[in-house]
């Protein structure tokens, strides 16, 4: 529960103070940032390994951050943990273990706690991945994006096709959950080949699909040297068909590049859609955390060398601030309006601390645009709001 009170009367300049009584559920992010070589379609926090990985004293890192944020989150569950990169495979299967130890002891992690490590088909054997499930890593996310050599080459991928279909093979022996990433509107890609790719990954047998479209990132290779994609149209129908493919083999379109047969959501995503909190540790990891009176969003220092420097001086925290309480209704929706099923008003309430009147005119105005459905207990995207989503969210700005 929360509300918003106010600090004056309203029609004064009244500002505001928010008020939490219940936290949300709360996840762990762990960032791993090295990578064998930057994908040039890549605008995350990742650094090519030139060298040795410095392993020991990054996980030393890791620990002393998770613990200076203790005071934040004390006694609070952790629902999942998630470590992303970067690729976190490329840290041994026993470092992971000696985190996840070292993790357990300091925060409450259910025994049914999800459990999530991204993978590289080109990072992967089968000793390691029998390594991280033995850690206590029950879930792998991996990062396929095509089975095609040529899409895999232009890519940038250091992975082939028979290093994808291991890789897959791997998780399906060693993890009941596993997800495969696969992006669509890649150079020179047809209709024909993109359905190729996605019938070859349903032929592996996962519970989870994560389905992208290739865009052209800020401060990427590929921004700086685009490569020509296929036309707006073609990759609507990719789009199209995909929906229609995965739909046919039982899964369901939950979020907006996110399928999963019933019951196999990543409760990891799931938690940031539903607005939830969640800590990040490690080089340049975000958080936003809900406190009795502030919504407090966090950043690590980015680079790995200043990440190690800064936690060793006591200073993990690059940036911090409150989310101002005008700016938190947009900052919720931004998330929940990816679920195709929407959410519930009192979701809302509980996540901004603020009555749903607050945003009931552009609500309004989306509705009679045929962007939104709301009923007066659930508010959703149509199929036009879903595909036009950034146009849904300009409402509310």
């Amino acid at each position: 529960m929360s509300r918003i009170i106010p600090i004056l009367p309203a029609g004064k300049g009244a500002g505001a103070r928010l008020e939490f009584t219940l936290s949300p559920p709360l996840s762990l992010y762990i960032h791993l940032p090295w990578c064998v070589q930057k994908c040039p379609y890549c605008d995350f926090n990742s650094h090519e390994a030139r060298g040795e990985i410095p392993e020991s004293a990054y996980l030393d890192a890791l620990v002393a951050d998770l613990e200076s944020a203790l005071p934040l989150i004390w006694g609070r569950p952790v629902l999942s943990l998630f470590f992303g990169g970067g690729t976190p495979s490329l840290f041994s299967a026993e470092g992971i273990d000696r985190l996840l130890m070292a993790v357990r002891a300091r925060v409450p992690l259910p025994p049914g706690a999800e459990i999530t490590l991204e993978a590289n088909p080109g990072t992967v054997e089968a000793e390691k991945f029998a390594g991280f499930r033995a850690a206590g890593i029950n879930r792998v996310s991996l990062g396929i994006q095509s089975f095609n050599p040529a899409h895999l080459k232009a890519l940038g991928r250091i992975h082939d096709r028979d290093e994808a279909l291991h890789a897959a093979a791997l998780a399906a022996r060693h993890f009941e959950r596993f997800n495969l990433d696969l992006m669509y509107g890649l150079p020179g890609q047809s209709l024909d080949e993109a359905l190729a790719d996605l019938d070859t990954a349903l032929s592996l047998g996962p519970r989870h699909l994560s389905c992208y479209q290739l865009t052209l990132e800020p401060n990427t290779r590929f921004a700086a040297f685009p490569p020509e994609l296929p036309e707006p149209d073609l990759c609507a129908d990719i789009e199209e068909a995909f929906e229609a493919r995965l739909a046919e083999a039982g899964f369901e379109h939950y979020e907006t590049s996110a399928f999963a047969r019933p019951g196999q959501q990543c409760r990891h995503n799931l938690n940031y859609w539903h607005f939830g909190d969640y800590l990040g540790i490690g080089a340049g990891a975000h958080s936003k955390l809900t406190l009795p009176d502030r919504v407090l969003r966090q950043m690590r220092w980015k680079r790995p060398e200043a990440y190690l420097k800064e936690v060793a001086a006591g200073r993990p925290v690059q940036e911090e601030f409150a989310v101002e309480a005008a700016q938190l209704p947009f900052e919720f929706l931004l998330n929940a309006l990816r679920l195709n099923g929407g959410f519930p008003p009192a979701l809302f309430e509980a996540r901004t601390g603020q009555p749903l009147i607050t945003i009931q005119a552009p609500l309004q105005a989306a509705v009679r645009d045929g962007l939104l459905d709301m009923k007066p207990d659930w508010i959703a995207p149509t199929a036009t709001g879903r595909r036009f989503l950034n146009r849904l969210l300009q409402y509310f700005l």
